[in-house]
């Protein structure tokens, strides 16, 4: 057990990265959501400088490893990745009560593992399935209503929130079957090693494609810290009210519509 919680550790760090394309300082990294507060912004900013030394150390120059893959590699790992995440999506689309998004993701996640050989090929797609998008328990709470809490900035995690936070430690809490299936299983084909395998591999793969736009954002970030946080925060408002292709953020307690660049 305490294996893999290190392991969703480090790949809860790749995987709460925020990254936006911008060839400045992101004019919606000035705003940030008014509804949370950077209660503890002295300590986020040293965990936020750990996590940054963390990364530089040993995230990037592994993820930069892995770009150097051919490319079918990594497109299949990709799909593959995607394929597995979506085994957590769709309860969180069932709690949601986006029925027919959970009946779609099913059908997407058995058309990849069959036809797609355990979704190495995105076959779903190219079957003119509906685009995938994740969802997870931080997401259902806040459509639930459960206010964000405080912007926290966890030591390897990353950026959060009290109620993402939570979230995240639903996955090994039982809310995750690949988890469970995994490490519960009891098996010949799915074990922890190989959970935390693919959680870790998860991480490389998302870091490995952001590389250029998240070195971008910090050099061209007056307040590096800040630009994360609001791009997270308003990042996370837009995937739980599902808005596309404006961001709605609540900002001085109305929301305002920013059209995303």
């Amino acid at each position: 057990m305490k294996k893999i919680i290190i392991t969703s550790l480090i790949s809860l760090l790749l995987a709460t990265n925020v990254c936006a394309d911008t060839d400045g300082e992101n004019s919606l990294s000035k705003k940030n959501s008014g509804d949370v507060k950077d209660c503890f912004e002295g300590l986020n900013r040293a965990t936020f400088s750990l996590n940054q030394s963390l990364d530089k150390a040993i995230l990037e120059p592994v993820a930069k490893g892995y770009r150097k893959l051919p490319s079918p590699i990594r497109y299949g790992t990709s799909n593959a990745l995607e394929n597995i995440s979506s085994l957590l999506t769709i309860p969180n689309n069932i709690l949601q009560g986006e029925f027919k998004k959970a009946g779609i993701n099913t059908g997407r996640f058995a058309v990849n593992t069959t036809l797609g050989i355990l979704g190495v090929f995105d076959v779903a797609t190219k079957m003119n399935f509906p685009e995938y998008e994740k969802e997870d328990y931080g997401q259902t709470f806040g459509a639930w209503g459960i206010g964000a809490g405080c912007y926290v900035v966890l030591p390897v995690l990353g950026p959060s929130t009290v109620r993402d936070t939570f979230g995240s430690f639903m996955n090994v809490l039982g809310g995750d079957p690949y988890y469970n299936l995994s490490v519960h299983g009891n098996n010949q084909y799915l074990d922890q090693d190989l959970y935390m395998t693919t959680k870790i591999i998860s991480g490389i793969d998302f870091r490995a494609k952001n590389l250029e736009t998240i070195d971008n954002l910090e050099k061209n970030s007056m307040d590096f810290y800040a630009s994360v946080r609001s791009l997270y925060l308003q990042d996370r408002q837009q995937k739980i009210r599902n808005s596309d292709p404006t961001i709605d953020i609540m900002y001085e307690g109305d929301w305002e519509e920013v059209e995303t660049k």
